[in-house]
């Protein structure tokens, strides 16, 4: 099995009790590896016996992550420690669990998620415009055409829209920024489609999409930025219009 230990010149974590500080050894771990769903990482006991600690105790670190819903802890003969999700879905099922009950409690608007939106996704259209590859600018293409023929609010424009900015995040080449991003496709997106899907101009956004993928394609950052920024702009100047 393999040994769990910090590379050098990684981040450290802040001062943890012995179960944290394991956690924070796996959710690395996890990472390094690029360990993903179903991926085994061990038995209790072999990793207790890793570690140096008790099962106790790393059966609190394992508490941890499976409440992060990082891992799952399976019983039997063939059982062991498993991943669940890797450490970027779980941290985006986190943001939009916290989000989703903020939105249901009124206690953020649609307007700030947006807001954040903006923020977040124009710089992430300017990094894709510089690391996209082919394979991502054919998966934007695809996802173009797909929402083509489809009016705003149907399930496939929906499904083709979520898929060309996930791409976008993706081809980031960051997966902090693809974790924030998968947040705002589960929580943001319904809600969104909800207010302001069926008063939305098909080809508007499909243009301003394409606008977006020409500037990818011909790896454009700025050009990528503005027609990001005016695609959303476009969504909130919708949004205002609604409310009078």
């Amino acid at each position: 099995m393999a040994t769990f230990q910090r590379p050098p010149g990684t981040f450290r974590p802040p001062t943890l009790g012995a179960s944290e500080q394991i956690a924070w050894q796996l959710r690395q771990y996890l990472e390094e590896k690029h360990l993903g769903p179903n991926d085994r990482i061990g038995t209790e006991q072999e990793l207790a016996d890793e570690f140096g600690v008790s099962r106790p105790t790393l059966r609190e670190a394992l508490r941890l992550l499976s409440a992060s819903q990082l891992i799952r802890v399976e019983r039997g003969r063939s059982g062991g420690i498993f991943v669940a999700r890797t450490p970027s879905e779980g941290m985006s099922r986190s943001l939009s669990d916290t989000i989703g009950l903020m939105l249901a409690t009124n206690n953020v608007s649609l307007d700030q998620l947006l807001d954040a939106r903006l923020t977040l996704e124009v710089p992430i259209a300017g990094r894709a415009a510089v690391h996209a590859d082919d394979a991502a600018i054919r998966r934007l293409e695809e996802a173009v055409v797909a929402a083509e023929a489809h009016e705003p609010g149907s399930p496939p424009f929906s499904e083709a829209d979520t898929r060309f900015h996930q791409t976008l995040a993706e081809a980031s080449g960051n997966e902090l920024l693809r974790g924030l991003t998968a947040w705002i496709l589960e929580v943001l997106q319904p809600t969104l489609i909800e207010a302001v899907g069926a008063h939305t101009e098909a080809e508007q956004i499909l243009d301003q999409h394409r606008a977006i993928l020409r500037a990818v394609r011909r790896h454009q950052r700025p050009a990528a930025e503005r027609a990001m920024a005016a695609h959303i702009t476009y969504l909130i100047d919708v949004l205002d219009q609604l409310r009078g």
